[in-house]
């Protein structure tokens, strides 16, 4: 987690993975990422986990994500 101004930011390379494949969920001031893609035959060929613990002064109604071009999932909280 990285202070940024007035907001903390998290960044995760899930370039491997489609939109779709990507969950992000928060609960009791953590944030967590899951991703998992399929293959055709409907095994699992890659996995991606990732979850941290948001700072104390984190607004948690203000924790949003976005994914960029280049497959870089950004997501932002603002401080309290």
């Amino acid at each position: 987690v990285r202070a940024q101004g007035d907001t903390y930011q998290v960044v995760a390379d899930v370039s491997q993975f489609e939109p779709p494949d990507i969950v992000v969920t928060t609960s009791n001031g953590h944030v967590a990422i899951q991703a998992e893609k399929v293959a055709e035959d409907g095994t699992v060929c890659d996995t991606f986990t990732h979850q941290c613990r948001l700072p104390e002064d984190t607004d948690p109604l203000s924790v949003s994500c976005a994914l960029t071009d280049a497959g870089t999932l950004v997501i932002t909280a603002r401080r309290r």
